[in-house]
């Protein structure tokens, strides 16, 4: 070996032990962190499809899906609740603890019987959310979730609004997210994950 490179590789060879520990040091603070850190999100007291209150308790008890969305948008809604409904199906009995819901961000529009009728039009699997607009938009900012109104032609409008799917282990912790139009087998394996958690 060239002894002109040996004080080199000894400073390389450093540089790259210090990275390896460097690399488990931030991966075990992280691990630690995400292993106590409390439920995600805020407290609430909401109304389901069915017409019974529904708090932050639910969440709390067995993993949970959360999606954010209203029954007149055009396109996102309707097909992430589609395609939930397909991959929960999917999972089967391996699924069966992992609850669903679908939050409305359009609560003025979104009443209890608008939500029980579209979202047992797509699903059996899934509960809609509703309640009072202030209500509504103080859980929304509790959980980091974008909603907001477009107005569209004549006085009707429409929503923008954070499109993933948000995931809850069983004791109410963020767990992840499923984006829109994610890998469908991406989409899968996440939730039987979930299912486990």
């Amino acid at each position: 070996m060239n002894k002109r490179l040996l004080p080199f590789l000894i400073v390389a060879i450093a540089l790259l032990a210090g990275a390896a520990g460097w690399i488990t040091f931030q991966s075990s603070r992280q691990t630690a962190t995400t292993g106590n850190q409390g439920p995600f999100g805020t407290s609430f007291e909401l109304t389901t499809m069915n017409g019974e209150p529904i708090t932050e308790a639910a969440f709390r008890q067995k993993p949970s899906v959360i999606f954010f969305g209203f029954t007149h948008c055009p396109e996102v809604c309707p097909t992430t609740l589609f395609e939930l409904d397909g991959w929960l199906k999917k999972l089967g009995t391996e699924g069966a603890d992992v609850n669903a819901y679908f939050v409305t961000v359009d609560p003025e529009r979104d009443t209890v019987p608008v939500m029980k009728s579209y979202v047992g039009n797509v699903s059996d699997r899934i509960t809609g959310v509703t309640g009072d607009p202030d209500k509504i938009a103080a859980m929304l900012k509790g959980y980091s979730v974008f909603a907001r109104k477009v107005p569209v032609e004549g006085s009707d409008y429409t929503m923008d609004h954070t499109a993933s799917i948000f995931l809850l282990d069983s004791k109410g912790r963020f767990f992840g997210t499923i984006a829109y139009g994610e890998n469908p087998d991406t989409a899968v394996e996440k939730l039987k994950r979930l299912a486990k958690s």
